[in-house]
């Protein structure tokens, strides 16, 4: 093994992918800007209670943690940015009205989320602060879609879920389930739903009573109702899960998300067996799929709870996506070549240096024994610096 080798999942950017993600990353938070969005920049580590308020076992998992040597207390790397930015908006800014903050920057992972995966995705989001509507989760989402047509993803879908259902479902089976393990329980059905496994939902309910037994059998029926057809998802849902409050509202949320998208034209799904990333989420969530990429480009949903856990109950919704995964579906932006500039004290020289450096060609100041090779050069031609190809 080599001492420079890096640690698995991790990579470096080299200049021209470099170059796509920074393009990226400026055309998103132009974007976020253009529509209200302030930027925040959380630390890049954080005591672990702080980054891991409202979040689920699994942001526990993916978090890595060392001893602060200051202090002696235990911190956390960020896995995830959007508890920092509840933190913010919750402690420090502490606003009363609606907030729209933005983010960019890494965070890191114990391990990769799939195959192929980076442990260090490049994190760029937005949240929506104060608003509990229907409408701040569609400005959300099409924010998200906005971003990612600016920066160039082609052929989107939205896809939409609620993990309201689910959490309706769990609740209305809590007295059926074993209570010294209904914890660890609600953790292997809410794995189950995810993975879309229906032998593993079965599994586990099959200790539920006969009183109980519509609950589960809608449990198990969640992974099947999805589809690109809202209308024929939402009525076989209807069809097959129980008609509690919670369930009828989610399901008519779901409705109006996909009537308003699919009336401008954007192609909706739904996935009743979408329950959000890292398990904080309360309300509706999204995600975004593009042509070429196997998983989904970008992921959002309501996570009001997260605002709970740090003393400050607000409405909450958002999302993320990392840049550094969307590499391969974004083409290179043409630039100018570079060009080389001689070495010379003539002030016409820096006057056109200057110029072309204005109009977004890079010049690079040759030094002593560099060559040129295939760039183009500043020549004084007829009194006059002018740019030259050579080939």
């Amino acid at each position: 093994m080599t001492t420079w080798a890096l640690p698995e999942n991790l990579e470096d950017v080299l200049p021209a992918d470099a170059r796509k993600l920074e393009r990226a990353r400026r055309i998103a938070i132009d974007t976020f800007a253009s529509r209200g969005y302030e930027l925040v920049v959380p630390p890049l580590i954080e005591y672990v209670e702080s980054l891991l308020s409202g979040v689920g076992k699994d942001m526990d998992l993916a978090t890595f943690k060392l001893v602060d040597q200051l202090s002696g207390r235990l911190l956390g790397v960020r896995a995830d940015t959007t508890p920092q930015v509840a933190r913010i908006d919750a402690h420090v800014l502490n606003r009363s009205g609606v907030a729209r903050l933005c983010y960019a920057g890494s965070v890191l992972h114990t391990r990769p989320a799939g195959l192929g995966k980076s442990r260090q995705p490049f994190q760029v989001g937005a949240e929506l602060y104060g608003a509990g509507s229907l409408e701040a989760d569609i400005e959300v989402q099409q924010l998200l879609l906005d971003t990612l047509a600016a920066i160039g993803v082609p052929a989107l879908r939205l896809d939409v879920g609620h993990p309201s259902v689910f959490r309706a479902l769990v609740d209305a089976l809590d007295g059926a389930l074993p209570t010294d393990a209904l914890m660890a329980r609600r953790e292997a059905l809410f794995a189950a739903v995810v993975a879309k496994d229906r032998v593993a939902l079965e599994a586990a309910l099959a200790e539920v009573p006969a009183a109980q037994r519509a609950y589960a059998n809608a449990l198990v029926a969640l992974p099947s109702l999805y589809g690109t057809d809202p209308a024929k998802v939402l009525a076989l849902a209807e069809q097959q899960l129980p008609a509690l409050p919670a369930i009828q509202a989610a399901l008519e949320q779901l409705r109006q998300v996909a009537t308003h998208f699919s009336a401008s034209g954007v192609a909706v799904s739904i996935d009743l067996g979408e329950l959000g990333g890292f398990n904080y989420e309360s309300g509706i969530v999204f995600a975004v799929f593009a042509r070429g990429a196997a998983e989904a480009v970008g992921r959002g949903g309501r996570y009001d709870d997260i605002g709970r856990a740090f003393g400050r109950a607000r409405p909450a919704t958002g999302f993320s996506m990392d840049l550094k995964a969307l590499l391969a579906l974004i083409e290179d932006a043409a630039e100018p070549a570079p060009v080389m500039a001689p070495r010379s004290a003539d002030p016409a020289l820096a006057e056109a240096v200057a110029a072309l450096r204005a109009s977004g060609v890079s010049v690079i100041n040759q030094l002593p024994g560099e060559t040129a090779d295939a760039l183009s050069q500043l020549e004084l031609i007829d009194g006059r610096w002018q740019v030259v190809t050579r080939k």
